[in-house]
């Protein structure tokens, strides 16, 4: 399958859900334990440069969406639960371990990965 022929409606479509999850999760449900995790304040986030932070973080988001989006192409004879499957082992088996070790090698707070902060939102975000 060729990039012309991938539905980007669909993926825009899913990119922007990722960030309606995102805001929820880092909202409401995990945004203090996050703000603590990585050491910021809300005063520090409120500083950052919002255009470059959501501008770059959606344009990884389409990315993201199109490549798991040609990956599910492959298995195009599977029903809905077994692609949700297949998106659940892309993020536990690829996703997961990649930003443990990130984790690891900067020495961050585990907290981070130990209240399942980014790690449970990506995993979630990925189906």
């Amino acid at each position: 399958m060729g990039v012309s022929e991938l539905s980007w409606l669909t993926i825009l479509v899913a990119a922007i859900m990722g960030f309606v999850v995102g805001g929820i999760w880092y909202g409401p449900i995990m945004g203090q334990r996050w703000l603590a995790a990585v050491g910021l304040t809300e005063e520090d986030v409120h500083n950052g440069s919002m255009v470059t932070i959501y501008g770059c973080a959606f344009v990884l988001s389409v990315i993201a969406s199109a490549m798991l989006a040609w990956v599910l192409n492959a298995f195009a004879g599977l029903d809905e639960v077994g692609r949700v499957l297949v998106a659940l082992c892309i993020a536990a088996g690829f996703i997961v371990p990649a930003i443990g070790t990130n984790y690891l090698f900067s020495q961050k707070s585990r907290a981070l990965e130990h209240r399942g902060t980014t790690n449970g939102f990506y995993t979630w975000n990925t189906q």
